[in-house]
């Protein structure tokens, strides 16, 4: 594995420290991206396989509609969550260990999903992983949840603390209408999609965005905060102090925070 890898295998691993937190603090995924991925994918009977599953915020509304699903998370405190957070879902099967070193068994997958956990695979082996477990024609679908900011100051004095105090990938890069197009631009580096063309093995590419307008209060935020990787891997002061201040900033701005919360969805057929 690169050192790149090694360094996102490690941020792979901290949510567990807070799983419980994560999963009553994370945003979940809108129904319509799970349609669009149906649809996509138009599975026929054929299983899927879930990327990074976490504590199931994606695996839930999968499994609710009877998808045969094999989830495979790294950390097995968050993998403790994710089987009671689909305990009466007989669908789904819950193996812990990196997908890396994850074997498909011979059985090949008409639908392979990661919400939220690309940028933490190796980067120099994740096509050929993700193709090696789908059958031909089978579907990639990959997540993320970034969210802008409405209030441009409020935006700038949160990223001058996660300045001050080191956090590496800030949530607090944008601003709302920085978010407000209809699909995410080949401007921004994380999106798969040049990677995926340059691989040559995928077909019929598509990039799709799901918005919605949201408040949170200043407690869900600062757990928000704190079940992100930027800034788990903060010494345990640096992070409460920035988790504080940030606490103190949204208290003096009338409690809580409005956000654009978005949902990016990239689709490819495997050839």
């Amino acid at each position: 594995m690169t050192s790149e890898g090694h360094v996102n295998a490690a941020r792979s691993k901290v949510f567990g420290e807070v799983a419980e937190l994560y999963d009553a603090a994370r945003p979940g995924y809108a129904d319509a991206m799970v349609t669009e991925v149906l649809a996509y994918a138009a599975l026929g009977g054929r299983a899927a396989v879930e990327v990074g599953a976490g504590t199931g915020k994606a695996t839930v509304p999968f499994a609710a509609l009877g998808i045969p699903l094999v989830c495979v998370e790294p950390d097995a405190r968050m993998a403790g969550v994710l089987r009671r957070n689909t305990a009466d879902c007989p669908n789904v099967q819950v193996e812990v260990g990196d997908f890396e070193r994850w074997q498909p068994g011979g059985r090949h997958y008409g639908l392979l999903f990661a919400a939220s956990a690309w940028n933490f695979l190796d980067r120099d082996r994740r096509w050929d992983l993700v193709h090696a477990a789908l059958a031909p024609g089978g579907a990639v679908a990959l997540v993320r949840n970034p969210h802008g900011i409405h209030d441009a100051g409020l935006r700038a004095e949160l990223a001058r603390i996660g300045d001050r105090h080191g956090i590496t990938g800030s949530p607090h890069r944008f601003l709302a209408r920085d978010l407000s197009g209809d699909e995410p631009g080949n401007w921004d580096p994380a999106w798969p999609d040049t990677e995926c063309r340059q691989d040559g093995r995928f077909t019929d590419l598509r990039s799709v965005r799901f918005r919605q307008d949201l408040r949170y209060d200043t407690d869900r935020y600062l757990g928000h905060l704190a079940s992100l990787s930027a800034y788990r891997i903060l010494p345990d002061d640096d992070r409460e102090q920035a988790i504080t201040e940030a606490g103190r900033l949204l208290d003096a701005h009338g409690g809580g925070i409005d956000i654009l919360q978005v949902t990016d969805l990239f689709l490819a057929r495997a050839l």
